[in-house]
C-alpha cells in the first residue's frame, strides 16, 4: 500500500523538477527578450550622437534607421509581452505540481504515522500480554 504513493511522489517529484526547468527556459528567453530591449536602447542613443556630430550625412540614413528601430522595438516588446504570459503560465503549472507532490507527499506521512501508531498498540498488546502471563505465574 505504501508503496503506491512512494512510486506517485517519485514521478511527481520528477513532473515538479520538468515543470522547474521549463520555467527557467522561459525566464531566460524572456531575460534574452529584455537585453535585446536595452541593447538598442543603448544602440538608438550611439546613433543619435553620431547624427548630432554630423546631421547633414547622417540625415539620408537616419529615418530609415528610426523606423527599422520603431519596428524592431515593437516586435520585442511583442515578444516581451507573449514571455511574460508564458512565465505566468508556466509558474501556474510549476504551482500546480508541486500542489499535487505535497497532496501525495502528506498523504503518505499520514499513512506512516497511522502504521507506526498500529505496531506500536501491538507492541504494547505482546507487552501486555507478556505481563499478564508473568503475573499469572507468579500467583499460580
Amino acid at each position: 500500500m505504501a508503496r503506491d504513493l512512494q512510486t506517485l511522489i517519485r514521478l511527481n517529484e520528477w513532473t515538479v523538477d520538468q515543470k522547474r526547468s521549463e520555467l527557467g527556459d522561459v525566464l531566460r528567453s524572456l531575460a534574452t527578450l529584455e537585453i535585446g530591449l536595452e541593447r538598442l536602447r543603448v544602440e538608438v542613443i550611439k546613433e543619435q550622437e553620431v547624427v548630432n556630430g554630423s546631421p547633414e550625412l547622417a540625415g539620408f540614413f537616419y529615418g530609415n534607421y528610426a523606423n527599422a528601430v520603431v519596428d524592431r522595438r515593437y516586435h520585442l516588446n511583442e515578444g516581451i509581452t507573449r514571455m511574460e504570459a508564458e512565465v505566468a503560465e508556466a509558474r501556474e503549472k510549476l504551482n500546480e505540481a508541486y500542489r499535487d507532490l505535497k497532496k501525495y507527499e502528506v498523504a503518505q506521512e499520514n499513512r506512516d504515522l497511522i502504521e507506526a501508531k498500529e505496531l506500536a498498540r501491538e507492541e504494547q498488546n505482546t507487552l501486555d500480554e507478556l505481563a499478564i502471563q508473568g503475573y499469572r505465574r507468579k500467583r499460580g
